[in-house]
């Protein structure tokens, strides 16, 4: 691997979504709640989630190459998804979405966060880490601030990453309750 986007990205992957998943354990207890993995590529969120306990998992991603190195039987569905355009699923269906590593240069914009508030449950979480490369230069900044002025979400936690600031991978990383 010899340019900085794949060094990153492998980086990410070791650490990215260990720790966004025990940050949510944090905040939730229920292990019985649907979650859906947006961007879920090779299926690494689920792997660490189901370390601790939680067992349904929705994956869906752009890329059928990663999806097909998802282990078997990991997600209850895998769905092949461009997730800059409208979702598949129906309104308020997931009690938790998850988008890690997928807010990052040249792939998933901001307007995704609307689609995520929609297909999750009142009350619900959305958790997700966003790149600081891409965090002003693709107005995450104020959609994140526009959702919270709309009543759409509101803030449970919102951090620059650690694990990643070691390996020069800063992102990003929230958790935010749906109250729309």
């Amino acid at each position: 691997i010899n340019n900085k986007y794949d060094k990153d990205m492998e980086a990410w992957n070791y650490t990215g979504p260990k720790e966004t998943s025990e940050t949510f354990n944090k905040y939730q207890k229920n292990k019985n709640i649907e979650i859906f993995d947006a961007g879920c590529g090779t299926g690494l969120v689920a792997v660490e989630l189901k370390k601790m306990g939680y067992q349904n998992f929705y994956g869906a991603d752009i890329s059928q190459k990663l999806l097909d190195l998802v282990p078997q039987g990991l997600y209850k569905s895998l769905e092949k998804i461009d997730l800059n355009k409208k979702l598949i699923y129906e309104d308020d269906k997931f009690d938790s979405v998850f988008c890690v590593g997928t807010f990052t240069f040249g792939h998933v914009k901001p307007d995704a966060l609307d689609e995520f508030i929609r297909i999750t449950k009142k009350k619900g979480t959305i958790c997700f880490t966003i790149n600081v490369g891409v965090f002003k230069d693709y107005g995450f900044d104020k959609k994140i601030d526009s959702l919270v002025a709309k009543n759409k979400w509101e803030k449970i936690d919102f951090f620059k990453s650690n694990y990643l600031s070691s390996k020069d991978v800063n992102a990003w990383l929230g958790i935010y309750k749906v109250t729309k």
